[in-house]
């Protein structure tokens, strides 16, 4: 797998992360833990493409 793939790859799972957590925002009984996890999950994934595309 190329870099460009590989941060392509990452730049999707990022958006649906992204999509998950606004999902979970708008539920009244999201579980903060669940919605912290997923927020760090986020970051990292941006975090990794950044240190690749540097």
């Amino acid at each position: 797998m190329s870099v460009t793939s590989h941060i392509q790859e990452l730049k999707r799972k990022h958006a649906a992360l992204s999509e998950a957590v606004e999902n979970a925002q708008r539920m009244p009984a999201t579980d903060t833990i669940q919605l912290t996890e997923l927020k760090r999950q986020k970051l990292k994934l941006k975090e990794e493409i950044e240190r690749l595309s540097a």
